[in-house]
């Protein structure tokens, strides 16, 4: 299971674990430290049941007894022998542990296809809402309207608007979202923010430290700044001086594997496939959680999303939580920045068409003048655009402008067909 620091990667797995029922045995390596040189020496499966038996004075049961292994980046070579061990058959295995902290390089094998990687994201608005007891057909209404692109009832419309003020404070992960339904103190909840961004300061030091890379607190400490500014991009090239590109490169990949940022890469056409357009040396990061960048921001952003004086330019704060919507429901993140066009905020792929995005914090949301001459260039086969704004939801001709919380009904569609290769004519050859 992967996910962001602190997003509850062993709380579910122990969660779903319980729910099956099943005889579980969780070890702890970063608590029973005096384990590892014992799964050195164990190469078998008989060698595991025994070391464990004896660790932990209990039967397992063959057939029946899942092995949960946690903080795993302690003991990297489990990744190569997981796959002899579930070969075995006896027993099945479940692991968990810092992406960043373990050193893929004492990895000798990576077990293709008996690792299967389940992503785990932060709350995402819809579940933040849930969470506060929000009655079932006050989502079907939301559905319905998006559609069958009509206005959203004000009473409903007003309620979510002030849902996702409040999510862009307190953000999606679950301890921050526990304490602010508990107590709804948001120096609490920000106190959990800071803790959980400390925690990533501390990983960036000792992964620094042994692979010599000084590149990652510097591009992370710098991204609530970046996003403040009217160009919220990073130039690959002009990143840092003395590495070249492809270093760069590989410390941005780092921090994304490790869900530290999410990525958005500049494409030169918002034309589909997005992968395979001419890329620009540009690339925008945003945090894994809003509500950790409202925390950087300080207490000036949080009054000002409860209703108080504008005073700081959110732009960014918002474009953050539709990158961290998208990225949840697994859209890979593009923008463009093309001359003939402008800059176009996101670019997604959907229903195998390119789909833009502009956001809109503030201001009118009809002027769009990148987006009206993406929308006018024809070689682009741009069939919608999407306006995310603090407005209701309405279409005007291909442009749908929908209510920031819209981002909730993006979801993925365009699926490959099933071959129903019962009735395939093979060729008599």
């Amino acid at each position: 299971m992967s996910g962001p620091r602190r997003v509850g990667k062993t709380t579910v797995i122990r969660s779903f674990l319980e729910r099956t029922g099943l005889p579980t045995l969780e070890i702890n390596l970063a608590e029973h430290a005096d384990l590892l040189p014992v799964l050195e020496h164990c190469h078998t499966v008989r060698d595991l049941e025994l070391a464990l038996s004896a660790a932990f004075q209990c039967q397992i049961y063959p057939g029946k007894t899942i092995l949960f292994f946690d903080e795993i980046h302690l003991f990297p070579d489990i990744l190569t022998r997981i796959k002899f061990w579930a070969q075995d058959g006896r027993y099945r295995y479940v692991l968990s542990g810092s992406a960043l902290a373990l050193n893929w390089s004492a990895v000798r094998s990576v077990p293709v296809g008996y690792l299967r990687e389940v992503p785990l994201y932060p709350m995402d608005l819809e579940e933040f809402v849930r969470a506060q007891g929000m009655p079932e057909n006050v989502f079907a209404h939301l559905r319905a309207c998006f559609q069958e692109g009509k206005a959203i009832d004000e009473a409903i419309h007003r309620a979510f608007l002030g849902h996702l003020r409040r999510y862009l404070i307190v953000g999606g992960m679950p301890e921050a979202v526990a304490e602010y339904l508990r107590s709804g103190n948001l120096m609490l909840v920000s106190r959990i923010h800071r803790d959980i961004l400390d925690r990533y300061t501390e990983d960036f030091a000792a992964y620094e430290a042994e692979r010599g890379e000084p590149l990652l607190t510097d591009i992370h400490s710098r991204i609530a700044d970046r996003l403040q500014r009217p160009f919220k991009c990073f130039s690959l090239r002009n990143m840092e001086e003395g590495m070249d590109l492809e270093q760069v490169e590989d410390v941005l990949r780092e921090l994304a594997r490790v869900e530290a940022v999410i990525p958005s890469y500049g494409v030169l056409r918002p034309e589909s496939p997005l992968l395979l357009q001419p890329k620009s040396s540009l690339v925008k990061l945003y945090l894994p959680d809003v509500g950790l960048l409202t925390t950087v921001y300080g207490k000036e952003a949080q009054l000002q999303l409860l209703g108080g004086t504008p005073r700081m330019d959110l732009s960014g704060l918002y474009e953050n939580f539709v990158a961290q919507e998208l990225h949840a429901h697994e859209f890979p993140l593009f923008f463009c920045n093309a001359r003939s066009v402008g800059l176009l905020d996101l670019v997604i792929e959907k229903d195998f068409s390119a789909v833009p995005i502009m956001v809109k914090s503030a201001g009118d949301e009809t002027i769009h003048p990148a987006l009206s001459r993406a929308m006018g260039n024809p070689a682009y086969g741009i069939k919608t655009a999407y306006v995310l704004a603090d407005c209701n939801l309405r279409r005007v001709g291909t442009i749908q402008y929908l209510p920031l919380y819209g981002t909730m009904h993006l979801q993925k569609r365009g699926q490959l067909p099933v071959i129903d290769l019962e009735s395939f004519a093979y060729p008599d050859l």
